[in-house]
């Protein structure tokens, strides 16, 4: 499978106009990226463009933060769902799970899960892996798995570090095949990027900004 078929293709930056989305949203359509993951402001704009293509919307959900309510997080998920999209990456509060408040962090997972389902929506959980130890990436990947998340994911990009070998292979062991990974942040060029598959993961997420330079690796890994 071609790398771009990995590919979140993450339009998120908050002083975006809306051309610069619009030119963002296509340039992952042009490079046939598995979705453009975007704003929900951005939402009903990326459903329209993709429509008909082979991409599709993702958005985030309590993003960067992870620190709304578990009621504010599922309420947001029944309204992004509604709209269409087909997968939503949502922020866990890593806040609680640092505080060991595993209970609160599953009950917001859960609520997003419960909400998104109901439309038959995906779930990805972000747990912000640098601010987290081992231990605690692992437990928080057992609390997805228990609350019937579909991936558990790295980073936001908006911390001080992205995804980490170290922080995927924990995921990937805590997993055992029951729940996706998705490593996030930091990921830029193709060596990066076939590192992550080549570890078994199933989606990677990308800045816009680095999709054509991941691609024309990969065309030139290949001799193409």
């Amino acid at each position: 499978m071609k790398i771009s078929r990995y590919f979140d293709h993450a339009v998120l930056k908050p002083n975006m106009t809306e051309q610069e989305v619009r030119d963002a949203i296509q340039l992952g359509i042009d490079y046939d990226v598995y979705s453009v993951c975007v704003r929900p402001c951005d939402i009903d704009l990326a459903v329209s463009m993709c429509k008909g293509t082979n991409t599709r919307v993702s958005c985030v959900l309590d993003f960067p933060h992870g620190d709304s309510t578990a009621e504010g997080k599922a309420a947001l998920a029944e309204q992004y769902a509604a709209k269409g999209v087909a997968e939503i990456d949502m922020v866990m509060n890593f806040g609680y799970a640092r505080s060991g408040k595993w209970d609160e962090v599953e009950a917001g997972i859960a609520g997003v899960v419960r909400a998104a389902k109901a439309h038959g929506v995906g779930v990805k959980v972000i747990f912000e892996s640098c601010c987290l130890t081992v231990e605690e990436i692992k437990k928080a990947t057992e609390l997805c798995i228990h609350a019937g998340a579909d991936f558990v994911k790295t980073s936001t990009g908006f911390a001080a570090s992205g995804a980490s070998v170290e922080a995927v292979a924990a995921m990937l062991e805590a997993a055992q095949g029951r729940i996706k990974v998705k490593p996030s942040g930091g990921i830029r060029d193709y060596e990066t990027a076939k590192k992550y598959v080549d570890m078994g993961v199933h989606r990677l997420g990308v800045g816009f900004g680095s999709t054509p330079g991941i691609c024309k690796g990969e065309a030139a890994a290949l001799g193409e």
